[in-house]
């Protein structure tokens, strides 16, 4: 309700009080509006109740949106879930954002990460340069991976999450979930993505990683040199040369809901479901409004999924795989015996 419909509203309160004394004229002198527009809006009464009741039957629809798999979402996530909707329900952002104001609906802001400070990587010769120069997704489907490790707090202690997720499709490829922090678990992240995604790689597949003793320890150059993938990295103590992944963990942390002491079966259940929900009902906005395995779909056969009056076409491709790392130095490797 703006300013002067609040006004009229507490000018009528006050002339239906029985006890009241004062005019009409000399309430909307004393408030600065005009006479003939109290009565405007008095007469507007019946106008303004349908336009109430279209607005509490639209907030309905974005409130479903907002709670569709209990993760919570802003004003962009609600419009993709709408339109995803059968059939698809179309609303303009500013009216999305409008309802969540009138009707108090908040959509989570995320906080500041207190392990953005990354750790040092350990020191070995086992570095590999960047390739990506942060040029994620200029080479398009299964030609980039990005992979990082996460701390998840669980218990007075943490768990540690590895994740492997397409540059450019922004798909949660393979996951490994572990109480430690030994060397398998990123190992067997790699054995999954080989498994179920194997297929669908390219002879100049990335897999980008920052520099810490996981990346660059002999079991995982070896067996991401056995299944025939080329190492990238970021430079030491640059997030951003891994942007899209420390995206995704951060959003992922707002989202779940590890309270109540849950045990390690149950965090790894919590897990699984966002990730289901994130391959397949996270809209990105940056994706042509799609799922991340939605958007996949739609790069590589061409057909949008979605049933609206303009259907985007497939993006188009800047970098052709044979451009990707071509111009970057292999770093000079300086052996350490110690290292093995």
């Amino acid at each position: 309700m703006n300013e002067a419909s609040t006004i009229f509203s507490l000018i009528h309160q006050t002339l239906s009080n029985s006890e009241n004394e004062l005019s009409v004229s000399m309430m909307c002198q004393t408030a600065g509006v005009s006479r003939s527009g109290y009565y405007a809006w008095l007469n507007a009464a019946s106008a303004r109740q349908v336009r109430e009741a279209q607005d509490r039957a639209d907030f309905e629809l974005v409130l479903e949106a907002y709670n569709r798999r209990r993760y919570s979402k802003g004003a962009r996530g609600i419009y993709m879930c709408l339109i995803h909707n059968t059939p698809p329900v179309v609303m303009n952002l500013k009216k999305i954002r409008r309802l969540m104001k009138k009707y108090g609906l908040q959509c989570p802001i995320r906080r500041a990460n207190p392990y953005r400070k990354m750790k040092n990587a350990m020191k070995t010769n086992h570095y590999a340069p960047n390739l990506l120069d942060r040029e994620f997704e200029s080479y398009g489907p299964r030609l980039v991976l990005l992979t990082d490790i996460t701390y998840i707090p669980w218990g007075g202690s943490f768990l540690y999450l590895c994740v492997i997720m397409d540059a450019y499709t922004k798909q949660v490829l393979s996951y490994t979930l572990s109480p430690s922090l030994d060397v398998d678990f990123v190992l067997d992240a790699v054995d999954i993505l080989m498994r179920e995604h194997g297929v669908s790689l390219h002879a100049e597949t990335v897999i980008h990683s920052d520099q810490g003793c996981h990346y660059t320890s002999c079991k995982f150059i070896e067996l991401v040199e056995h299944n025939e993938l080329r190492r990238s990295m970021s430079r030491k103590g640059n997030c951003w040369d891994n942007a899209p992944q420390e995206s995704f963990f951060g959003h992922m942390k707002d989202l779940i809901d590890l309270t109540g002491d849950p045990s390690f079966d149950e965090v790894k259940a919590i897990i699984d479901d966002y990730m289901s929900y994130y391959n397949n009902e996270r809209y990105q906005w940056d994706l042509a409004k799609l799922s991340p395995n939605e958007y996949f779909s739609f790069v590589t056969t061409g057909i949008y999924p979605l049933d609206l009056p303009s259907k985007p076409s497939p993006p188009e491709i800047s970098k052709t795989p044979n451009e990707l790392g071509a111009h970057t130095l292999e770093p000079e490797i300086v052996s350490d015996p110690l290292i093995r």
